[in-house]
C-alpha cells in the first residue's frame, strides 16, 4: 500500500524535534511523509529526511496567487528536498462561493503550474469541507473547480472532510477520475468536531471502500485532531491499513 502520513498530525511533536519525529514514524514501517508549512521547516526537513530515511513525494505550502518570484522559491524548495508535487491546502471558504471567485482559483493555480514544472514539480490542491458544502451550477465548488484545471494538475481529495461536506467521498473521487493521485485517509463520525477523530479504522467511515477504489493513488494518514495521543493513532491507522492490505491480498 502506497502509505504516507500528513505530518501536521504529529505537529507539537515536528516542531520539537522533527528529526527524533520521523525517525518515530520511520520506525512504524512508514517511508513516506507529508510535510507541512515546507518553508517553515526548511534546511531542517531536509536533514531530517535524509536522517530517517523517509520521502516525502507530497507536501502542503500555501502558493495560490503568489508571485512568480515567489512561485520560484516554493518550487525550488521543493525540488532540492525531492519532493514532486506541491500541493496548497487552503483557500478560504469565502472564495468557494461564487462560480467567478472559483475560476479565479483554478486560473491562479493554473498559472503557478505552468511555473512549477520549470523545476520538474506538479502542483495540486487539497479540500476542506467547504468546497463541498458549495455549490456551483448544480455541483460542489470542487467538481465545478476541477473541470477549469489544466491537465496538469492534480487533487488531493481529503475524503473525511467531503464527508463532512455532506457528500460521498467514493463516487466523488471516481467523477474526478486520474486527477486524483492522493487521499487524505482518517476517520470518525464525519463531523466537524475534530477532537472526535479516531485511529483509522476505529470510526464510521468507509475505509475499505476508498482505499478498494482509490488503488493507484497515495493514502496519507491524518489527524486533525482526537481526543487521544496522536502518535498513537497514526500507529493504530498504520496497523488497521497494514492488516486490510494483507486480507485484501489473500
Amino acid at each position: 500500500m502506497n502509505l504516507s502520513v500528513q505530518l501536521y498530525t504529529v505537529r507539537e511533536a515536528a516542531a520539537a524535534d522533527l528529526t527524533g519525529t520521523l525517525q518515530r514514524l520511520a520506525d512504524l514501517g512508514l517511508t513516506r511523509v507529508e510535510p507541512y508549512n515546507m518553508l517553515g521547516f526548511g534546511d531542517e526537513l531536509s536533514s531530517a529526511l535524509r536522517s530517517s530515511g523517509l520521502v516525502a513525494p507530497t507536501t502542503h505550502q500555501g502558493f495560490i496567487g503568489s508571485s512568480d518570484d515567489e512561485l520560484n522559491r516554493v518550487f525550488s524548495v521543493a525540488s532540492s528536498m525531492g519532493i514532486g508535487t506541491v500541493i496548497d491546502p487552503h483557500v478560504p471558504t469565502d472564495r468557494w462561493q461564487q462560480a467567478e471567485d472559483v475560476r479565479a482559483t483554478a486560473e491562479a493555480l493554473n498559472a503557478a503550474a505552468v511555473v512549477a514544472a520549470e523545476h520538474g514539480i506538479t502542483v495540486g490542491y487539497h479540500n476542506h469541507a467547504h468546497e463541498i458544502a458549495s455549490r456551483i451550477e448544480g455541483t460542489s465548488a470542487l467538481e465545478h473547480f476541477a473541470g477549469l484545471l489544466s491537465d496538469e494538475v492534480v487533487l488531493e481529495v481529503d475524503a473525511y472532510w467531503v464527508a463532512v461536506g455532506g457528500d460521498d467521498a467514493v463516487p466523488l473521487i471516481q467523477r474526478l477520475g486520474s486527477r486524483v493521485v492522493a487521499v487524505h485517509v482518517k476517520d470518525g463520525p464525519g463531523t466537524s468536531d475534530t477532537k472526535a477523530q479516531v485511529a483509522v479504522g476505529s470510526g464510521t467511515q468507509p475505509i475499505a471502500e476508498l482505499i478498494a477504489a482509490t488503488p493507484d493513488a497515495l493514502h496519507v494518514i491524518e489527524l486533525d485532531d482526537c481526543a487521544g495521543d496522536r502518535f498513537e493513532a497514526v500507529a493504530d491507522s498504520v496497523a488497521f491499513l497494514q492488516r486490510l492490505e494483507q486480507e485484501g491480498t489473500r
